[in-house]
């Protein structure tokens, strides 16, 4: 499988996830992005032996976009350290059911993630170990059923995106977590991760990347699915 690399330097590659590929190796043992993008560094710069590369963020398995990982462990550091600072921002697009009742605002929930089950809920704020979940979203379309958005994550949370538009009544086009009521069984989860914004762990060059989604059902139905 050939990872489009969208932009790569000494310390850094920007890359595009295909949809179902893992981020890391997971319990399925199927071709990840760390792997791939390994043994493609160590083909194309004949280097021998083991290949370094930091996984700085994940992107669940069944969406796809842009990623970006470290070449080096000082980068892996210094990138860390934005997302914990919360200075590395992150955008998707998502196609939702229904109409959402405001055009654009903001999502605030507690997640608690049940580890065995791999499933988050949302919980009060007084449930132990439930972690804050915050994103914005902007309505950009709504065709067919359909609601295409744009969303500015806020905070990292595992399935946050998937499970807080659940918990309003607008579940993700192709959830068969979150959506499985309202969803068929072989639809692609409709969540591209988008844009990518930040702060080059040596150069201290402001950065900014775009992926946009393919043209194929659903995304397909809208005009304006590309970012800008």
């Amino acid at each position: 499988m050939k990872i489009r690399v969208i932009f790569e330097d000494n310390h850094i590659i920007v890359a595009e996830k295909p949809v179902n590929v893992p981020s890391q190796r997971d319990e399925s043992n199927n071709e990840d992005m760390l792997t791939l993008l390994k043994k493609d560094i160590r083909e194309r710069f004949a280097k021998p032996g083991n290949v370094y590369l930091g996984l700085v963020h994940r992107l669940d398995r069944p969406a796809g976009g842009i990623m970006v990982f470290a070449k080096t462990s000082k980068a892996a550091s210094r990138l860390s350290g934005q997302m914990r600072a919360g200075s590395f921002k992150k955008k998707y697009l998502a196609i939702l059911h229904g109409k959402l009742k405001e055009t654009q605002g903001k999502l605030r929930h507690f997640l608690l993630k049940d580890e065995r089950t791999n499933i988050v809920s949302i919980m009060d704020e007084s449930i132990k170990n439930a972690k804050l979940a915050l994103l914005s979203y902007e309505f950009v379309e709504h065709k067919k059923g359909l609601s295409l958005v744009k969303v500015d994550l806020i905070t990292g949370r595992p399935h946050q995106i998937r499970a807080q538009f659940a918990c309003i009544g607008n579940p993700l086009w192709g959830d068969q977590k979150y959506g499985s009521d309202i969803n068929r069984l072989g639809q692609q989860l409709a969540l591209w991760s988008a844009e990518i914004a930040f702060v080059h762990p040596v150069s201290n060059e402001e950065l900014s990347f775009t992926s946009s989604p393919p043209a194929k059902e659903p995304w397909n139905l809208f005009d304006n699915f590309r970012m800008s």
